[in-house]
């Protein structure tokens, strides 16, 4: 399965750079966790909906349980970054994303491959992909 690519722009923050003035690397992460909030909320509009809904309300959570990482290139505080997200395998209960931070000359700053599974954040089990968010992530191919 490869979804359509769902993209933010994005300028790289002083608050997100190492004395060297480049990305510390555990930035991307979080630069990653934003974009895939912005995705579900793309994917789950209205209000009480989106991610917020999905944790807070229904108490579905989204943990990371295996990620990749290639580091190509340096970003640099000011450099204005495209963020991308694509779905490359929607299971049972899991989903593998593809993401990376690419330059403006279009050339991959970061690139990762995140597994993340749904659980209940009651019990803290696998559960199923929710319905409405498997056919809003069907409804992207």
């Amino acid at each position: 399965m490869s979804g359509t690519v769902f993209t933010r722009p994005h300028r790289i923050h002083f608050s997100e750079c190492d004395p060297a003035g480049i990305v510390f690397y555990p930035q991307y992460f979080v630069l990653f966790n934003d974009l895939m909030e912005a995705w579900v909320d793309s994917l789950l509009p209205g209000k009480g909906e989106g991610f917020a809904g999905l944790i807070g309300v229904r108490r579905v959570g989204l943990p990371t349980v295996r990620l990749e990482v290639d580091f190509k290139a340096v970003s640099r505080m000011g450099d204005d970054v495209t963020l991308r997200l694509q779905v490359q395998r929607l299971g049972r209960s899991s989903i593998t994303l593809g993401l990376a931070c690419l330059g403006a000359d279009g050339q991959p700053r970061m690139q990762a491959l995140q597994t993340v599974v749904c659980t209940s954040l009651h019990t803290h089990q696998a559960i199923e992909v929710p319905a409405d968010l498997r056919a809003a992530i069907g409804a992207v191919d």
